[in-house]
């Protein structure tokens, strides 16, 4: 069986409107994958600090992050799941990235240059965004950031779920674009 990564950064968990849009296409693509999930809320993830900086130098990390980054390495596709934070996405996310990119596992280079060693063709970004930011404005960088993460680690292929301005809509209206949004998610799992 295929398998997928579901990497889920809605640090309000049951009340995020993103995990209710992804949760649905999860259970969808859960009927071809074979699904590893990755809950960082739960996590307790914290930056890289100068002491393990110096431990990863020398090829010391701690064991979740090479298990996730050998998971991920091996993946077919990715899902994340994040909600619009600060023009990008929850701090958790960048932490989860920076801990798993790691040398030997998700990208390696030939001293020209770096290159992916990840086996993904497509990424799934799903997010819902309080102001009516759409995809591809400068000032949203959670798309921008996993495309260029995409170009060193050999992610293939990204598309954005996005709902908008949903912080200034009627609880009607956001329930519409919810829906809207795992109608678009559900079509794009058929050939995901």
């Amino acid at each position: 069986m295929a398998k997928l990564v579901y990497i889920d950064a809605c640090v309000r968990e049951n009340d995020s409107r993103t995990r209710r849009i992804a949760e649905p296409i999860i259970k969808a693509l859960g009927e071809r994958y074979e699904i590893s999930t990755f809950r960082l809320p739960e996590m307790n993830l914290e930056p890289l600090s100068p002491a393990a900086y110096a431990e990863r130098a020398v090829k010391i990390v701690p064991e979740w992050a090479a298990e996730a980054a050998r998971t991920i390495a091996e993946a077919d596709r990715i899902v994340i799941a994040a909600p619009f934070w600060d023009m990008s996405f929850p701090s958790v996310l960048k932490v989860f990235f920076e801990q798993t990119s790691l040398f030997g596992i998700t990208f390696d280079s030939d001293d020209k240059a770096c290159y992916g060693l990840c086996k993904c063709k497509k990424v799934l970004y799903i997010t819902t965004r309080g102001m009516d930011i759409p995809t591809g404005d400068p000032r949203e960088q959670g798309t921008p950031y996993i495309k260029a993460l995409s170009t060193l680690w050999n992610l293939g292929e990204l598309e954005t779920i996005a709902a908008t301005n949903m912080d200034y809509s009627t609880p009607e209206e956001i329930e519409a674009k919810v829906s809207g949004c795992i109608a678009e998610g559900l079509e794009i799992a058929r050939d995901f």
